[in-house]
């Protein structure tokens, strides 16, 4: 759950700093038709299958009261309490979240991309990929992961022998 947690505030590092980004390009301050913004909110909703809100929001609280109990461990109930409280506050602001990313989409796709977009994800196919997705992820990260791992050390053997090479010795 970890990996999965560490993607998603990944991702949205990402979609923030996208966000961050394409608010000083003037093409974000263009005004976009309601039905525009309606169907990239549609396909944002379609594929949100990790969950990217409530995700942050749990690793915002649990970070929250390691921080705090780890300092003042005699209030651990009272921080729980307070950090219900406060996740209760955010419960139900997802859609501001999830409208910024559709704003994104908005610009960069024509309605009728957005239309054969969510046509697909709206299909039984489309619906598969959203929903595995994630999973697949992981299946990337891990093959990109050892291939890294092999790439750095027989990077570094070949470089080393083409110094041997020169007659440099390491």
């Amino acid at each position: 759950m970890t990996g999965l947690v560490q993607r998603v505030r990944a991702l949205l590092a990402i979609l923030l700093a996208t966000a961050a980004v394409s608010a000083a390009v003037p093409t974000m301050a263009q005004e976009l038709a309601p039905e525009h913004l309606a169907l990239a909110r549609q396909y944002v909703d379609l594929t949100d299958r990790a969950n990217v809100y409530e995700v942050t929001l749990v690793e915002t609280g649990i970070q929250t009261m390691r921080q705090i109990v780890t300092q003042n461990p005699e209030i651990i109930d009272q921080t729980d309490a307070a950090i219900k409280k406060i996740l209760e506050e955010y419960r139900d602001r997802k859609g501001e979240l999830l409208d910024q990313f559709a704003r994104i989409y908005a610009v960069r796709f024509t309605m009728e991309e957005l239309q054969q977009i969510v046509d697909f994800y709206s299909s039984p196919v489309g619906q598969k990929l959203a929903t595995t997705n994630i999973e697949v992820n992981q299946d990337l990260q891990n093959v990109i992961a050892v291939f890294e791992n092999n790439l750095n050390r027989e990077f570094f053997a070949k470089v080393r022998a083409e110094l041997r090479a020169q007659g440099v010795e390491l």
